[in-house]
């Protein structure tokens, strides 16, 4: 059973930056797509940002277009989620999830485990 574990979220003022981390255990991420995804309280789960097995191809949600980057380290079994210029609105819990194929995609759907999810809280 693949068990994703996130780190680095935290308190931060608007126009700061945090790097999100996200490893597997229990199984190899390698061959998957991964993906971040982000909920704020009283809102819909929302796509954040998306990679492919090999890193070669991502995507990215309209709201952090330009801001966030996704990367990934296969040797590691790691994805990473770095983000910059901060906004409030960007306030929510930040969650990992491994993809049921090499591809990305951009729905949760395409998702088959998740992990516990790392708050991210970002003051005006």
């Amino acid at each position: 059973q693949v068990q994703l574990a996130e780190s680095g979220g935290g308190l931060v003022q608007a126009g700061g930056s945090l790097r999100l981390s996200c490893v597997a255990s229990g199984g190899t991420s390698a061959r998957y797509g991964m993906g971040w995804f982000r909920q704020a309280p009283g809102k819909d789960r929302e796509f954040v940002a998306a990679i492919n097995w090999s890193g070669g191809s991502t995507e990215y949600g309209d709201s952090v277009k330009g801001r966030f980057t996704i990367s990934r380290d296969n040797a590691k079994n790691a994805v990473y989620l770095q983000m910059n210029s901060l906004e409030p609105e960007d306030t929510a819990a930040y969650y990992c999830a491994q993809g049921s194929s090499f591809g990305l995609r951009t729905t949760s759907m395409g998702y088959d485990y998740w992990g516990q999810g790392t708050q991210v809280t970002v003051s005006s």
